[in-house]
C-alpha cells in the first residue's frame, strides 16, 4: 500500500484507530474522519513514519461529508481508499425506542457510509480504488434491543453489493465486513456473566480483537483481493456460518 492515501472514519479509537494502524504500517497514508479526539491515533500513525491527517467531521452530515472529502483530495492529492466504519449504538427493546433513537442510529450508521461513498466515487471514477464498510454480525442474524442497529447493518450490506455491481467497470471494489463480538471498551465494562454468555455463543470460545478485523480490512483494500468486489467477510469466530 505504498502511497496509498486510505479515509478511515471514526478512526480515533476502537477497531477503526486498529485499521488506521495497520493500514499506515503497510505504507499508506491515513486521513481520519472523527468527532473525538484524535491526537493520539494521530500520533501513533505518525510514528509509523506515515502522514496522517485528522479532520473533526460529523460523517453522518451530508454536506461536511462532502466538503471533508473535497479537501482530502487538495491536501493529500488524492484518495485510494475508503473504509466506513464509524458507528453508534443505542439498544432498546422495540417497544422502548424512540423515534431519535432509531433515527440516530441509521443516520450515523447507515447514511454515514452513503455520504462518504457518493463523494469518494466521484474522486474515484478516474482512478479506481477500493472501498470497505464495516458492517457486523448482528445485521446478517439480528440481535434482540438493537432492532436499529441491526437495520443500519443490514443496510450496510445491501448498500455494498448495489454499489459494486454499479461501479466494478469503473475499477471501483465495494466490499463489507461483518464483526462478531470485538474486545472494545465497550466488551471491557461488561461482567463476568455477559462475558461468559458471550463465550458460549462463539465456537472458538474468544472474544476477537480490533486487530483480527483490521487484517480482514488490509486484505480487501489490498492488490490480494483485486478480484473480489460485492462480498461480506464475517469475522465472528463462528457465531454466525
Amino acid at each position: 500500500m505504498n502511497g496509498k492515501v486510505t479515509i478511515v472514519t471514526g478512526a480515533a479509537q476502537g477497531i477503526g484507530r486498529a485499521i488506521a494502524e495497520l493500514l499506515a504500517e503497510k505504507g499508506s497514508d491515513i486521513v481520519i474522519f472523527d468527532i473525538i479526539d484524535g491526537s493520539e491515533a494521530v500520533a501513533a500513525i505518525e510514528g509509523k513514519g506515515r502522514r496522517c491527517a485528522f479532520y473533526n467531521v460529523d460523517v453522518s452530515d451530508f454536506q461536511a461529508a462532502a466538503a471533508a472529502i473535497d479537501q482530502v483530495t487538495k491536501d493529500m492529492g488524492k484518495i485510494d481508499n475508503l473504509v466506513n466504519n464509524a458507528g453508534i449504538t443505542i439498544d432498546k427493546l422495540l417497544v422502548r425506542m424512540k423515534e431519535e433513537d432509531w433515527d440516530r442510529v441509521i443516520r450515523v450508521n447507515l447514511k454515514s457510509v452513503f455520504n462518504c461513498t457518493k463523494a469518494v466515487i466521484r474522486h474515484m471514477l478516474k482512478t479506481g480504488g477500493s472501498i470497505v464498510n464495516i458492517s457486523s454480525v448482528t445485521g446478517v442474524m439480528g440481535n434482540p434491543g438493537q432492532a436499529n442497529y441491526a437495520a443500519s447493518k443490514a443496510g450496510i450490506i445491501g448498500f455494498t453489493k448495489s454499489v459494486a455491481k454499479e461501479y466494478a467497470e469503473r475499477s471501483i471494489r465495494v466490499n463489507a465486513v461483518a464483526p462478531g463480538f470485538i474486545r472494545t471498551k465497550m466488551t471491557d465494562i461488561l461482567d463476568e456473566k455477559a462475558k461468559e454468555a458471550m463465550f458460549a455463543a462463539i465456537p472458538l470460545k474468544r472474544l476477537g480483537e480490533p486487530e483480527d478485523v483490521a487484517n480482514v480490512v488490509y486484505f480487501l483494500l489490498s492488490k490480494y483481493s483485486s478480484y473480489v468486489t460485492g462480498e461480506v467477510i464475517n469475522v465472528n469466530g463462528g457465531l454466525h456460518m
